[in-house]
């Protein structure tokens, strides 16, 4: 899942994660001894989701889970990681830095602060929301052509089925459920894949839902910052 340059990336990423991240609030201290199978793996493995030289943009990246994961793992995939709250900022952009991910730039902010300004091939997120509201918050992101690949777990089939309102009022396929890491995990990894029923029609707005709640914000109101790192 990682290339033998790549690799040496990883392992001092999970050192961070292990160390820092910890201390930072930002994993539980249980996690840290299973952060390959439980994390960085489990991530990883989203890589074979993703088309060669796409962009993608990772909401609520958190510590990095999968955005710093598929930086490293695919160079050839420029990375996006949005993230409102400045304490996971801050990480992530240091992470950014110390390993040299030129691939990979650090948005603080909300993902519907992007909304009519940007889209990517694909848009991802980690234990964000239930599938209905992320749809909400991803899908004007989402190219044309591109697809949502949102990680879930055992209920996915059942989010599935609860977001089929919203999939038709904005105009996306029904989704498609993929089990990755078989034979590879102990525990698989649960994908939801969503694309859009016709490309040709996808346009900016989409209709509005007045019920939709918000993506996260920061605790504390601020100026929404973008940071664009680039290592030495």
């Amino acid at each position: 899942m990682f290339s033998s340059q790549r690799l040496p990336l990883a392992e001092r990423y999970a050192a961070r994660l292990a160390g820092d991240g910890v201390v930072r609030g930002l994993i539980g201290p249980r996690e840290a001894p299973r952060l390959w199978e439980r994390h960085l793996l489990n991530c990883a493995v989203l890589a074979d989701l993703v088309p060669a030289d796409a962009t993608l943009c990772d909401i609520g990246s958190g510590a990095g889970l999968p955005g710093i994961v598929l930086a490293i793992a695919r160079p050839d995939v420029r990375v996006t990681m949005v993230e409102p709250l400045l304490r996971r900022t801050t990480f992530l952009e240091e992470v950014v830095e110390e390993l040299g991910l030129t691939n990979a730039e650090v948005v603080r902010g909300r993902a519907d602060q992007l909304h009519g300004e940007r889209r990517f091939g694909i848009v991802t997120s980690r234990a964000v929301a239930p599938l209905d509201r992320l749809l909400e918050w991803s899908m004007p992101l989402v190219e044309p052509t591109g697809a949502l690949v949102a990680m879930k777990g055992s209920s996915a089939a059942d989010e599935v089925e609860a977001a089929g309102p919203t999939l038709r009022r904005l105009g996306a396929a029904p989704p498609e459920v993929i089990v990755l890491g078989e034979h590879l995990l102990s525990s698989t990894t649960v994908a939801v894949r969503v694309v859009w029923s016709d490309p040709a029609k996808v346009s900016l707005p989409l209709a509005p839902n007045p019920a939709a709640g918000r993506s996260p914000r920061p605790r504390r109101r601020s100026q929404q910052r973008s940071h664009r790192r680039q290592g030495t």
